[in-house]
């Protein structure tokens, strides 16, 4: 699937809802068609078994924040996971909206849940870079992987690469700074092009927490072919991946933007150039300055130039003019042809 977007001009953009469903059921379907409609070529969750991921430490610690839903850490990620039996659905309304249904499982328990399921690309997080036993449980399933490397080292990063590649070459590498939001001095952009260097038979791609859109073309024009954004349907919410997502305006706006770098970027034709219709209609043509007689060798300051309703020489051909022999007189004012010279 991804070895299409190595060298070719496609994107491929990701929807990253990630838990900003809220746990709700309603909602999280709702993402799915709205960001199907909005570009999205991938609709992207994250699951989660609570009790195997964190320590009890954790869960049962006081968690008092603006973006929590619970007294505790444990309350507060357990009201944001979606029940694992709903993913049947959330599977088949992307196949209904004709987006690929992508999931980055945390643990083990969960990649297992999700193996059970037709899942079409699997995500390995920036966490799990470099986490060979699990890594490979994922590859093994030779579905399409996007691996992020958000504080990986390039030995961490080679060796997930590796591992990914002992089972199948089916996978995308995302540049990624881990910082929620990242501010644009952050973004490191320039690394696009060094890890397409170091993996030229890899498609590179972009996962960014940048609260705006620029960061998708300027990606592009660095090589990024796939791409991965956090979206919510309101920046205002309690979570801390709202503030920095973009909701379905900006969504359209960053796939818009970033599919269009490619049909800025080449030249016209240059037997094109010049013939544009306003050039027709305002486009200055040469016109005698004097009255010219036959034999006169034109100087430039025999010339000058109107918008005429017939065609005649246009002015950016005037260095062609100047020195060429009138061959018939041309009155002051008058069209300038080429018939009327030598």
């Amino acid at each position: 699937m991804f070895e299409q977007f190595i060298n070719g001009e496609r994107s491929f953009i990701i929807a990253e809802v990630g838990q900003n469903h809220q746990g709700n059921e309603e909602k999280a379907l709702k993402y799915i068609e709205k960001f199907a409609m909005a570009g999205a070529d991938a609709i992207k969750f994250q699951k989660r078994d609570n009790d195997v991921l964190f320590d009890k430490a954790s869960l049962v610690r006081q968690y008092e924040n603006p973006n929590s839903f619970g007294k505790t850490y444990g309350e507060h990620r357990k009201k944001l996971e979606l029940d694992p039996g709903f993913y049947k659905e959330l599977k088949a309304e992307c196949n209904r909206v004709d987006v690929k249904f992508m999931v980055t499982p945390f643990d083990e328990p969960s990649l297992e849940m999700l193996t059970k399921l037709d899942i079409d690309i699997f995500k390995i997080a920036s966490f799990d870079l470099g986490n060979i036993p699990f890594i490979s449980l994922i590859a093994e399933l030779k579905k399409p992987v996007v691996l992020s490397v958000g504080g990986g080292k390039h030995s961490e990063i080679a060796s997930s690469i590796d591992c990914i590649f002992d089972y199948h070459t089916d996978v995308s590498v995302l540049h990624c700074v881990s910082e929620y939001p990242c501010p644009a001095h952050h973004l490191g952009l320039q690394n696009i092009e060094k890890l397409k260097d170091l993996y030229p038979n890899v498609s590179i791609g972009l996962s960014d927490h940048f609260n705006g859109i620029l960061s998708g073309p300027v990606g592009y024009m660095k090589g990024a072919r796939v791409f991965e954004k956090h979206v919510t349907f309101d920046r205002s919410q309690a979570g801390s991946d709202h503030a920095f997502s973009l909701e379905p305006e900006g969504f359209t706006r960053f796939c818009r933007d970033i599919r269009r770098v490619s049909t800025m970027l080449p030249s016209k034709l240059e037997e094109t150039i010049g013939t544009e219709d306003v050039f027709k209609k305002l486009g200055k043509s040469l016109v005698a300055k004097i009255d010219l007689e036959k034999g006169d060798v034109l100087s430039k300051s025999m010339l000058t130039s109107k918008i005429i309703s017939e065609e005649g020489i246009p002015v950016r051909e005037s260095s062609q003019v100047i020195g060429r022999t009138v061959k018939s007189p041309i009155k002051r004012h008058s069209t300038i042809l080429p018939e009327h010279l030598d």
